[in-house]
């Protein structure tokens, strides 16, 4: 068994209106800071730390903890995880 670290993204679809990053990237435009900056994206990230026999357990694990604890929301939502090792 291995200990890994598992990053779940989880952020919104393309077209599904994101008010905190559009609040950010007004606030720059605002102040007449960074101005090559021009969208802002939110996310949300959860880690967990896990023991599994490998990578593709892990990550199937931990999917499978997102999906029955329902921690988004699928018809808005792009859930993204990726595993390290510890």
């Amino acid at each position: 068994m291995a200990t890994f670290n598992v990053h779940v993204t989880i952020e919104n679809k393309p077209g599904i209106s994101d008010p905190e990053g559009e609040t950010i990237l007004n606030d720059l435009v605002l102040r007449g800071l960074h101005k090559s900056v021009t969208k802002i994206k939110t996310a949300k990230m959860l880690k967990f730390t896990i023991t599994e026999k490998d990578k593709k357990t892990a990550h199937s694990k931990v999917q499978k903890i997102c999906d029955d604890l329902r921690i988004y929301n699928p018809m808005v939502s792009i859930v993204t995880v990726d595993v390290f090792d510890a």
